[in-house]
């Protein structure tokens, strides 16, 4: 059932080949999860309060993550094998460096953002949004915590955690190929432990850490390979009834917990905060079982996954297929509306209009993308 759904090879931030039969689901719900980024990296617009994450404990990030791992599972779960691996992982590794130097580029340009605005508007106090003045009060410091990923601007931390996830991936496939229940308990048993110890990266010029723990959310990267490879190799996704209504139970309750805000109510009997807490940090499992049950639902429902089977050349479609750009030209564009709306006095107006021109020009900006592929696959005409 789930391969039905989502099949279809795709390097999990930007796929460079399109088969000719290319079920285009897994690139539309990313395409959503990247334009719902957008529109919440650009805080105090009315669009922010119409994405899911205002009707339920995840949000657009844990969906991301997950649909990566899901495409993990089909470019890499049947290539990585004996004879082929050496290879495959120098490949991986050389994703994950380029997603390292994508978050270099992004922060820097980021910085160059607010530090414009700041001198072009007068507008000083810039300098302290975003967890910025640490890097202007310790320049030296600074550029070495950056390079080294000791030191994370706001709304600039999903590609380091991505880098990482990278880092981890040929031991993943590696363990998945011997035993998928191994590696799920493994990977569960690293997610817990960095819950009840904070075992997180730090950051170097503060007492902080990373705002994405790479060591929880690489949970669920794996629970996305291992379901992807499972269904691959002939296994299925079992639609069990109860399963189903007791998934859309705890979406219907989350989504009326955060509607009505009930953060104030106290559940966790003494529990560690990694299972009875909210914490984005370390992937709390309210979070967790919330992407999950969206997931499954999704995935065993096809009068909804169906509707996300679109042309390839769908506008969804195609800003899919070319997310690494893409989310890169988000961030960036979110930089600069966040800039705009903080010297307008954070109008809600302008910036909804704002948000809608950005994701018009995420539209113009992936077909550009496929303009620019499709010149360079083109083959060159012989000499007559």
């Amino acid at each position: 059932m789930l391969q039905k759904t989502f099949q279809g090879g795709v390097d999990p931030m930007s796929a460079r080949l399109v088969p000719k039969e290319r079920d285009t689901r897994l690139d539309v719900f990313r395409a959503l999860c990247l334009l719902t980024i957008f529109v919440n990296h650009v805080p105090g617009q009315y669009l922010e309060y119409l994405t899911h994450k205002n009707f339920g404990f995840s949000d657009s990030a844990e969906a991301f993550v997950l649909i990566s791992g899901l495409s993990v599972g089909i470019a890499y779960g049947g290539k990585f094998v004996s004879g082929g691996r050496l290879a495959m992982t120098l490949k991986i590794w050389r994703r994950a460096l380029a997603l390292y130097a994508a978050h270099i580029m992004t922060s820097i340009v980021t910085l160059a953002i607010f530090a414009g605005g700041a001198i072009y508007f007068g507008r000083q106090d810039l300098i302290g949004e975003i967890n910025i003045r640490p890097m202007v009060e310790q320049t030296e410091q600074g550029i070495v915590a950056m390079v080294l990923l000791g030191h994370q601007l706001g709304y600039n931390n999903i590609l380091s955690m991505y880098a990482a996830l990278f880092l981890l991936l040929p031991g993943i496939l590696w363990l998945n190929g011997v035993s998928k229940k191994q590696l799920l308990l493994l990977s569960a048993a690293l997610w817990f432990a960095a819950g009840i110890f904070k075992f997180v990266p730090s950051n170097f010029l503060d007492e902080g850490y990373w705002f994405l723990n790479p060591w929880s959310w690489q949970f669920l990267f794996v629970i996305g390979v291992v379901m992807m490879t499972y269904v691959r190799n002939g296994g299925s996704l079992p639609r069990w009834p109860w399963l189903v209504m007791l998934s859309c139970a705890y979406l219907a309750v989350s989504a009326v917990w955060v509607l009505f805000s009930f953060w104030s109510i106290d559940l966790s009997f003494g529990l560690p905060a990694v299972l009875t807490g909210f914490d984005k940090t370390f992937l709390s499992t309210p979070r967790l079982l919330h992407v999950l049950a969206l997931g499954y639902v999704i995935a065993v429902t096809p009068r909804i996954s169906n509707l996300a089977k679109l042309d390839r050349d769908h506008p969804l479609a195609v800003v899919g297929r070319h997310s690494l750009p893409i989310f890169i030209f988000g961030t960036i564009l979110a930089m600069s509306g966040q800039v705009l709306l903080f010297v307008t006095g954070k109008n809600p107006v302008f910036g909804s209009l704002f948000v809608l021109a950005g994701i018009g020009l995420h539209f113009a900006y992936a077909y550009y993308l496929e303009w620019l592929r499709g010149i360079a696959s083109a083959k060159p005409l012989r000499a007559a």
